[in-house]
This record gives structure tokens, sequence and C-alpha cells, in this order.
């Protein structure tokens, strides 16, 4: 296992869409665990294969208190949301330091493929859902702070880049 780097904001990678899984084979699973790890180590709740510059279909998310309830999702698909929409506050692996309200449906229906390449659905609300989302939208090329006023991300991306000089 290994932990991997973290792509961050505005780094035009995070805007690519991802590609479907076509087999859940050793590489996948390889991938699935090394995602965990950074996830875990970062730490984080969730982390989709595009933040670590794998353009494939994969999601991994632990909401637990313990940090041992790992969901893996491969493929993911949100067949069916509420109409009732809940503002959360998130932040983002990719965005360290930046949180700000999103409005999401609260409660999604979800189908994907699990480790072992069988497909599953699941329904999730609160927090889980909104993990879902988010991370979906990474697969899907879009960052959280899109969701925010053109004010708030032109500020987020000067504070991202003046971050990434300070470092380099």
């Amino acid at each position: 296992m290994a932990v991997l780097s973290i792509l961050k904001y505005p780094d035009p990678r995070l805007h690519r869409v991802a590609e479907p899984v076509r087999e859940v084979d050793e590489e996948v699973r390889t991938l699935v665990r090394d995602m965990a790890e950074t996830m875990y180590a970062a730490p984080g709740v969730g982390l989709a294969a595009t933040q670590v510059d794998v353009h494939r279909r994969v999601v991994v998310i632990d909401v637990s208190e313990t940090k041992d309830d790992l969901k893996v999702f491969i493929n993911p698909e949100i067949v069916a949301s509420s109409e009732d929409y809940k503002s959360y506050e998130e932040g983002c692996l990719s965005v360290p330091g930046v949180y700000d309200e999103v409005e999401r449906p609260d409660r999604v229906t979800v189908r994907a493929l699990g480790l072992d390449g069988q497909p599953f659905t699941i329904e999730a609300s609160g927090l889980l859902a909104v993990c879902i989302q988010h991370e979906i939208d990474h697969l899907n090329g879009r960052v959280f702070v899109q969701y925010l006023s053109r004010l708030k991300q032109n500020r987020i991306r000067t504070r991202m880049l003046k971050a990434e000089r300070q470092v380099a």
C-alpha cells in the first residue's frame, strides 16, 4: 500500500472526467487500498480517484467516527435523489483549509460496483449522501468550490496558488 499525492485546486487535472472501470481486477483493488490509505492519512472522509490523478470512476468513503467502515464505490451513479435539499459545510482534500456551505439533495440512491465486481444499490442520507455526491462530482470533473460565487472561487484560487508558491 502507498500514500498517494493529492492534486490541489486549481490543478486542471481535477476537471478531467473519469473513465468507467471495465473490470474490477487486482489493479483496481490495489488502487482502492492506496486510496483508502491516502484518505485516512490525510485525514479525510472521502477520496475520488481523480484527486490522485487516476481518471477512473473509483471512490472511497468512511464517515464513521472510528474510521473502520470503508465504503467503496466503483462506477457510482446516482439513480435517485430527494427533492429536499439541505445545506452542509463541505471541505475537500484537494482544497485544504477551505470550508463553505453547499446545498445538495438530502438523500440519494446510488448504484455502483463493489470490490468483488458485483453491483449494489445503497440509499444514503446526511453526511454519507453529501460525501457520495461530492466524490461523484470529482469523477465528473467538478470541485465543490464551483458551487460557490465567482468572488469566492477567485479568492480560493488566489489563496491556493499563493500557498503552492510558498511550498515550491
